[in-house]
């Protein structure tokens, strides 16, 4: 056998004493980065530095507000259309950017964004928007706005193809008046893993991975919700209204009522009596304030999900006989401004 030279032998000792003085350091660095609770850390963050989801504001402009903007300080407003290129080409409000959902976060990345105003999202009827504008803000972009019921506040020929179609009251005999059921005991916040540590980055990771998807897994439809054997399992079902209209209009059967102005959603009060096992499907009046909440709660981990088109889509007499606010109402809603079409 041929003997190891000592040159050779001297490698060796170095390679094992090298291996011996970084192992212990890549061992502690993998068990402080298993150690760090990402969901807290992100949490953390938004309760202490960037709160925009409970003190960010109304992240709504409507169309009468966004109309005189565009006629008096057009450069302060940059438009952003998130609907197919199909119905952009259609018709549009003159000056938009047609920008798909997926892309929206790196688009807003690349301009002076504090130069405008507002950066106003469009969709259909305000729903899509409003959660890429939840995701927008938690990025920093407090200037992030959706137009109030989409395009379809813009003119009758938009409306036509969503507001005006999905006004229901399809489940009003469905709807009970029962007191709320006790929400859940609290429990623990679901688990993020992006791999990151720092805040900045968790926060980075989550909104890529949530634009990506685009919207519709934070969205559903009253078939999933009322017959959900149909869909995927059982749902955890937020009312998310004031407790007088709650009681006064009626609910969703076994649907849990979290008052807005109670700020529910945070970990000092009823954050954690959200579901980690279930969807959690949020309803409000207009499909749109649900999904603006379903992107921060996604953003956390939760598998939030907005009723599309809220109780305007399934109890609308109830919400116009009640005078609720929020109900889309067109000959109010409709503002019949000129658009433009084209790509």
């Amino acid at each position: 056998m041929k003997p190891i030279s000592t040159k050779r032998l001297l490698w060796i000792c170095l390679f094992w004493v090298t291996g011996l003085f970084f192992l212990p350091g890549f061992a502690q660095a993998a068990q402080q980065q298993a150690a760090v609770d990402e969901t807290q850390v992100l949490l953390n963050f938004f309760e202490n530095e960037r709160d925009y989801f409970h003190k960010g504001g109304s992240f709504i402009i409507t169309a009468q507000a966004l109309r005189l903007n565009l006629l008096t300080k057009p450069q302060s407003q940059y438009l952003i259309d998130i609907r197919s290129p199909e119905a952009f080409a259609k018709g549009h409000i003159r000056g938009s950017n047609h920008v798909d959902f997926a892309d929206v976060y790196n688009h807003v990345k690349q301009l002076k964004a504090s130069s405008y105003e507002n950066i106003v999202l469009i969709c259909f009827a305000g729903q899509a928007s409003a959660y890429a504008v939840s995701l927008l803000r938690a990025a920093g972009y407090a200037n992030a706005v959706s137009l109030k019921w989409g395009i379809s506040s813009w003119a009758a020929v938009f409306a036509q193809e969503s507001w005006l179609k999905n006004l229901s009251n399809m489940r009003a005999g469905e709807f009970v008046q029962t007191p709320s059921p006790p929400k859940n005991p609290p429990g623990q916040l679901p688990r993020i893993t992006t791999g990151k540590t720092k805040p900045g980055e968790i926060l980075e990771a989550r909104l890529n991975k949530l634009f990506a998807e685009g919207f519709r897994p934070a969205m559903i439809g009253h078939c999933c919700l009322f017959n959900n054997w149909y869909c995927d399992g059982n749902y955890y079902v937020v009312n998310y209204w004031p407790t007088e209209l709650y009681q006064k209009i009626g609910h969703v059967p076994g649907a849990v009522n979290y008052p807005p102005e109670k700020q529910p959603f945070k970990s000092s009060t009823h954050l954690l009596t959200l579901s980690t096992k279930f969807p959690n499907v949020l309803y409000c009046f207009t499909g749109q304030t649900s999904a603006y909440a379903s992107g921060y709660l996604r953003i956390l981990g939760y598998d939030a999900r907005s009723l599309l088109f809220g109780t305007n889509g399934i109890v609308y007499d109830r919400m116009r006989d009640g005078k609720v606010p929020n109900t889309f109402i067109p000959e109010t809603e409709i503002m019949n401004y000129d658009y433009v079409s084209g790509s």
